[in-house]
């Protein structure tokens, strides 16, 4: 059986996880997240691809190599460009690959211009506030619907 592969993109600041505010990112470092996300992948047969980057451009040039790769699923950390960036959320439409955009916290919980999200209405799903748990929600979310079957 051939293996999916899923893209996974964190944005700006998520190289500081671990030491970045833990009160509302927890203690877990990107590393250490992005060893026990291919585990767990692995153990789903998806063969996941780990990016991060501070700049915009990059996570746009990363969503359109996407296609390339032969991605069949997108997470996505936006981060703070959660709220303000229309060139993320054009990539992402670009290139027909669905995604799930995730955040550590509640963004709905914090300031008021955190609320906002430019690619809430087009992800097939949006999970926040579960702490790093929500990228192996996502994860579990994508095997089983790569797999074809119904979580519910």
């Amino acid at each position: 059986m051939s293996s999916h592969k899923i893209l996974l993109i964190n944005g700006p600041n998520l190289n500081l996880l671990g030491t970045r505010e833990p009160h509302i990112y927890g203690s877990t470092t990107l590393q250490q997240l992005n060893s026990a996300i291919i585990a767990r992948a692995s153990q789903n047969n998806i063969n996941i691809t780990c990016f991060q980057s501070n700049s915009e451009g990059d996570i746009v040039s990363r969503i359109h190599k996407a296609g390339e790769d032969g991605v069949a699923g997108r997470i996505i950390n936006p981060a703070a460009y959660t709220h303000t960036s229309v060139a993320i959320r054009d990539a992402l439409l670009g290139v027909d690959i669905p995604f799930v955009e995730i955040h550590i916290s509640n963004p709905h919980k914090r300031e008021t211009y955190r609320h906002h999200s430019y690619l809430k209405d087009k992800a097939s799903a949006v999970i926040c506030g579960m702490g790093i748990y929500g990228y192996f929600a996502a994860l579990d979310w994508w095997a089983w619907t790569l797999a074809g079957k119904q979580i519910i």
